[in-house]
């Protein structure tokens, strides 16, 4: 593998491993509030510090911007982590989350790395490399359109704004898709859509690091990314739409009715 993904993988199993030694302490876990169903721990803490510690050493100079930590994003080589995408299934002992590194380079994906810790499963991509799963190469699903599709997607409790057009994009995909998943980590469902496990995906109000390393993945799985336009503004605008280039067009052209203030791109 590239320098770069063994560096991430080391990092993201070293995070596993903190977040798996833990769960069957979940009672004695300190447990914050971030805001709305918006959920941190110890756990989030010491798998952050311990992927921190792995990239910084192997990369001083690189920045990093971490979900609990912050940092800074002005370096040309910027890792973009969420050490535990999920929190709120983790701490549920609903065993489905995972680990989610990316590095971008002067605004691009560069390398991206998910690693399940508890089905042990690991993707990696590279821009212009790849995806891969278990160290095989993926392509995503390939689909007509999202009838009869399996479609992911997330539910943006936390923006109480956002919950009146959300519903009604779900709905007109709900009437045609074969059906839909709402599993509570992003970054695991679009690990998901590039191996061809889900056709597609979408999800307003994300972070960056919820789907930086899972976007290039799909990407490098010869899938389609983009925002509720259809552009390619989804980092900053945090709505996402992806899966194989027919299943998006689809998807975009049926969640344009519902974009409104707040989630038009």
């Amino acid at each position: 593998m590239h320098p770069m993904i063994n560096v991430a993988v080391r990092a993201a199993r070293s995070a596993g491993n903190i977040i798996v030694r833990h769960i069957d302490r979940l009672d004695r876990i300190e447990i914050r509030d971030k805001g709305r169903n918006d959920f941190v721990s110890d756990v989030d803490r010491m798998a952050e510090d311990e992927i921190r510690a792995s990239l910084s050493q192997a990369y001083p100079d690189h920045g990093i911007l971490g979900e609990e930590g912050g940092g800074d994003d002005s370096a040309d080589h910027v890792w973009v982590v969420d050490p535990l995408d999920g929190t709120l299934n983790y701490l549920r002992g609903f065993p489905h989350f995972a680990v989610s590194i990316a590095l971008r380079h002067r605004g691009a994906l560069e390398v991206g790395v998910i690693y399940d810790p508890i089905q042990q499963e690991l993707w990696t991509a590279r821009r212009g490399g790849g995806c891969t799963f278990e160290g095989r190469r993926v392509r995503v699903a390939q689909r007509p359109g999202i009838d009869n599709a399996l479609i992911g997607t997330g539910f943006p409790t936390r923006f109480e704004a956002l919950h009146t057009p959300y519903l009604g994009m779900f709905g007109d995909i709900f009437r045609r898709a074969g059906d839909l998943r709402r599993t509570g980590s992003a970054a695991l469902d679009l690990a998901y859509v590039a191996c061809g496990r889900l056709d597609g995906f979408y999800e307003p109000g994300l972070a960056p690091w919820d789907m930086a390393a899972g976007a290039l993945m799909v990407r490098e799985a010869g899938g389609i990314v983009g925002d509720f336009a259809g552009g390619d503004r989804y980092l900053e605008t945090g709505n996402i739409v992806a899966g194989s280039p027919k299943v998006f067009a689809d998807l975009v052209r049926t969640i344009a009715p519902h974009r409104v203030e707040g989630i038009r791109a």
